[in-house]
This record gives structure tokens, C-alpha cells and sequence, in this order.
């Protein structure tokens, strides 16, 4: 893939290595804005690889049945989701080097409490995209298209739950030690 080109990607929560990936491949990253929100997906969860398992950390939404926009999408607050996710990433990663610079980051993110899933993952992928030091020019879709123009590169959806990074050509995971 050329790096002077766009990708179009949809919004992750905690993205994952492969998206970060992706992302670096790019100069200009497109996040689309304007979809209808898809359950199931990663766009409300992410993995986090504890010492004896995955586990499976997913954001309650409201609505996530009806047909609203992913911008729109509320986030749930009846259950306190944000105690177990970060118990969850303070027990799987707390031990990691330089575990301590990094957590007060990630601590304020979750204490804000946003309103909408859209704002909480942007926050979140803004932080990690500046402590990887990774600049990418980042613009948002104002409609939706189903096919976007020839010089963009379509990557929604592409890094899915129910999917084997094996199908894409900017991922080749490096296997390493888990602390």
C-alpha cells in the first residue's frame, strides 16, 4: 500500500496492535463518522491478554439495536463498565515496563466519563496515537458512502472480531514475551 494515500477506518475502542498498524501506513487516516453503529464489533470492545486468558472487555451502549449513527451512539453508564476494564488492564499490564509513565493517561480517560462512544474512542486513539508518537493528518466523513473515492482505501470493517488479521497485507505480527 502507498503511504501518500487515505485510509478510510472505523473507530475502535482501544484499538488493537493491527489497527495501530494500519494507521502508520497512512500519512492521512479518514474516520467514518457518519455510519449506522454495528454491534459485535470493535468499534464498543477490545481484547486485553491477562495472564491466563483474553479477556473480552465490551462498553455497554443505549440503542445499539435501533438504527443510530456511531457518532450518536450513547454509552451506558447503568453498570460501572469502566471499574472492570480498568481493574482489568491494571491487572494485566501493571507489572509491564513503564506500566507507571503510561496509566495516569489512560486513568483520566476513563474518569471522564464521556457521553457518546464515538468521543471516548477518539480520546482514547488520540492519546496512543501521541504517546507512539505516530502523526497522522486525521479528518472525518461528513456523509456516508458506501464506496468511497478511488484514491481512498476502504479499511472499515476490515479488523473485525470474527476475523483473522491472515486477510490484510499491513499486518504481520512478530510473535514476543508477554510480561
Amino acid at each position: 500500500m502507498p503511504d501518500n494515500k487515505t485510509a478510510l477506518i472505523d473507530l475502535h475502542y482501544l484499538p488493537c496492535i493491527e489497527y495501530f498498524t494500519c494507521l502508520k501506513k497512512f500519512d492521512t487516516i479518514l474516520i467514518e463518522k457518519e455510519e449506522y453503529y454495528v454491534k459485535q464489533t470493535y468499534r464498543n470492545r477490545c481484547h486485553v491478554l491477562s495472564a491466563n486468558k483474553v479477556e473480552r472487555l465490551s462498553v455497554p451502549v443505549e440503542g445499539g439495536n435501533k438504527k443510530i449513527k456511531i457518532k450518536d451512539i450513547r454509552i451506558s453508564y447503568k453498570e460501572k463498565w469502566y471499574n472492570d476494564h480498568w481493574r482489568t488492564i491494571m491487572s494485566a499490564y501493571g507489572r509491564a515496563p513503564f506500566y507507571e509513565f503510561f496509566s495516569d493517561y489512560f486513568e483520566a480517560e476513563f474518569q471522564k466519563r464521556e457521553k457518546f462512544l464515538f468521543d471516548l474512542n477518539l480520546n482514547l486513539l488520540t492519546l496512543c496515537l501521541k504517546l507512539l508518537q505516530i502523526k497522522p493528518v486525521i479528518n472525518f466523513t461528513d456523509k456516508f458512502e458506501k464506496k468511497p473515492e478511488s484514491d481512498i482505501i476502504d479499511l472499515r470493517s476490515v479488523i473485525h472480531p470474527k476475523q483473522g488479521y491472515g486477510q490484510n497485507t499491513f499486518y504481520h505480527p512478530q510473535p514476543y514475551q508477554q510480561v
